[in-house]
């Protein structure tokens, strides 16, 4: 099966341009108003409303924002966790306590991200959620996932499997950004769903 992830590379780069090229000409405006929607949405998940603790991102330039989202979760009393960038591409873990607890850093050549200044609770603390916000270009019929492909999320979802955890798995995107079909490998695991501007999509991941 090795010689499918193979040739789904091509496609996988090919297609996160494309979706990079929309979301570049999305204005200000757009991303605020779209944001604002997609808290909403959101935030009518019952799995958000059970939810204890919620891992989550920053969103950075014109991915679709959830600032409004964290702030309406922790008003909530939900226990937020932002990630960190580690040197390898893994993914360490602090508490949102509001905007101000955030510190921008720059990773290299990469663009910069917005990260929690506090205290690093280490990667594993993300098992502890009961929902995992998951960023992303694209998602398709299966809920499979198309990434950035800098591999993060990969480690993490492979490291609530290690730990038998389950928390619900919840990509959030633009309505454009859910398609038919994105290349996948053996190794993706498909979202439980899929929260837009202006609807929710479920699936059933296995």
């Amino acid at each position: 099966m090795s010689h499918i992830g193979r040739s789904a590379e091509p496609d996988k780069r090919m297609l996160r341009r494309e979706f990079l090229a929309v979301r570049s000409r999305l204005t200000a405006d757009d991303v605020r108003v779209a944001a604002l929607a997609l808290a909403g949405r959101a935030l009518d998940l019952p799995e958000l409303a059970r939810a204890r603790t919620v891992a989550a991102y920053v969103s950075v330039g014109s991915e679709p924002g959830t600032l409004a989202l964290l702030d309406a979760l922790r008003a909530r009393g939900v226990h937020v966790l932002l990630p960190a960038l580690l040197p390898d591409n893994d993914l360490d873990w602090g508490a949102y306590t509001g905007e101000d607890s955030l510190a921008r850093v720059q990773h290299g050549g990469k663009m910069a991200l917005f990260e929690p200044a506090g205290e690093r609770l280490g990667p594993d603390a993300v098992t502890a959620a009961d929902v995992v916000l998951l960023p992303g270009l694209a998602v398709d019929a299966r809920g499979m996932r198309l990434g950035r492909g800098g591999g993060s999320y990969d480690r993490v979802l492979a490291r609530l499997e290690r730990a038998d955890a389950h928390p619900a798995l919840v990509v959030l995107l633009y309505d454009t950004e859910v398609v038919e079909r994105v290349p996948s490998e053996e190794h993706d695991r498909p979202v439980h769903a899929v929260v837009t501007p202006s609807a929710v999509r479920r699936f059933h991941a296995t």
